[in-house]
């Protein structure tokens, strides 16, 4: 079945349909996401005795949605979303098997590998923007992305708040108490994997909007290599700007709560500002959505870069106990990367044949994760050579690069544009013999 063979009504409500399990499996996927990474560290130093790798499973799960990112588009671009989409899920469940385990056990070699497939897992919540994407018209394409970026809100509020039922559900079960928040993943994203397997039928791919399909009579479309396709300067552009955004929001905030303990602030008023900093990702990306179709990609990022600059320089200039201050900067550093991850990721989707799709998407958000780790790795080491201020100011001098390229790709468009213009304007009409 194929949006071909559909009537218009029944496609519209097939499509409904799917964009609502897409959603769903979002808030599902990411709930059990974030209550298994809240405790990582913890468990880590619970199992090592000592603070000093606390951070590496944070590490491995960046890794896994790397790996995951790669390997689940090249999963989808043979055997489509819904297969991609339920596979990513069925792994992450795996590694929360893995990671409760590893609790049990006591096992911290284990512990990183469930967090790798733990990782691997959320490349579902991931990609399921992409393909809500390929559902709409050019013009509702980012509102599209925003509104499945936003059910993660749901993930950022009820994965933490489970934590603690989790773990006394496991500690009255006989079982380490921090082997609880391991099961979470284990219902949430089982119950993603499940809903996806059942309503993502027809596959996305074959409900794709008409401007997305390829035409069948057309001639089998060429697979050009990756780094072919990511030299186009759009496409080039667009991934400037999603691994730069991510870069700088991952610097500032994972170095936030040691800045702010370091100087008084009790684990309430880091809750809070991290609070702060999720709502700004999450709860206005259907905002980002409309800004970007209503006002266009390109100045949609570059409002995303100004926030976050202006949120790099609240972060680096806010005094020791300024506590609401850091709260405003890291909801500005949340919503600046809204803005340019639903843009940025619009943009990409646009400049792509619909064969291509899945594999630049998964590479794109190779580079995102891996840029996620290097900021996560980096942060610590900047902070402890320079201070928490020059995380700030290096923010700051780093997005300067996707305004540089953006303004340059825009350049050669309006050129390009201009040149097709002129040339239509200078030819000459032959003379048509009278009657």
């Amino acid at each position: 079945m194929t949006a071909a063979t559909l009537s218009p009504v029944a496609l519209e409500a097939a499509r409904r349909r799917s964009r609502n399990t897409l959603i769903a499996g979002v808030a599902l996927g990411s709930t059990g996401h974030i209550a298994a990474v809240t405790v990582a560290t913890i468990v880590a130093k619970d199992l090592l005795g000592s603070q000093t790798w606390a951070g590496l499973p944070g590490a491995t799960v960046v890794l896994g949605a790397a790996l995951g990112a790669v390997l689940l588009s090249a999963l989808m671009a043979r055997r489509g979303r819904r297969i991609g989409l339920v596979t990513g899920y069925s792994v992450g469940v795996i590694g929360a098997l893995v990671a409760t385990a590893a609790v049990i056990t006591r096992s911290f070699p284990l512990l990183l590998v469930g967090t790798v497939l733990i990782g691997f897992g959320n490349t579902s919540n991931q990609l399921s923007r992409y393909t809500a994407a390929d559902m709409v018209p050019p013009e509702r394409r980012a509102s599209a992305i925003g509104v499945v970026v936003w059910a993660a809100t749901i993930g950022s509020v009820v994965g933490p708040w489970l934590v603690p039922i989790a773990s006394g559900m496991a500690a009255n079960a006989g079982l380490p108490p921090l082997a609880g928040p391991y099961l979470v993943p284990v219902v949430f994203v089982g119950l993603a994997a499940l809903l996806s397997f059942v309503r993502l039928r027809p596959d996305p791919y074959d409900l794709a909007d008409e401007s997305t399909r390829a035409d069948p009579e057309a001639e089998p479309a060429v697979i050009r290599p990756v780094r072919e396709i990511i030299r186009r300067p759009a496409v080039a552009a667009a991934i400037v700007a999603l691994v730069v955004s991510q870069f700088v929001m991952v610097l500032i905030m994972t170095m936030t709560p040691l800045h702010m303990t370091e100087h008084g602030h009790d684990l309430g008023a880091v809750g809070m500002v991290l609070s702060g900093h999720t709502l700004g990702m999450f709860a206005f990306s259907p905002l980002s959505g409309w800004l970007s179709d209503r006002y266009g990609r390109v100045p949609t990022i570059f409002l995303g870069s100004a926030v976050l600059a202006i949120a790099s320089i609240m972060a680096a200039l806010a005094p020791p106990d300024g506590g609401f201050v850091l709260f405003l900067a890291l909801f500005l550093l949340g919503l600046g990367w809204s803005f340019g991850f639903v843009a940025g990721s619009a943009m990409l989707s646009e400049n792509l044949e619909i064969h291509e799709r899945t594999r630049i998407q998964g590479a794109a958000d190779a580079l995102i994760w891996s840029s996620a780790a290097a900021a996560a790795l980096g942060s610590g080491l900047i902070m402890a050579s320079a201070g928490y201020t020059a995380l700030g100011i290096l923010s700051v001098g780093a997005l300067v690069i996707p305004v540089i390229v953006l303004r340059s790709h825009h350049r050669t468009t309006s050129a390009a544009g201009a040149s097709v213009t002129a040339a239509a304007a200078t030819e000459v009409t032959p003379d048509i013999p009278p009657l």
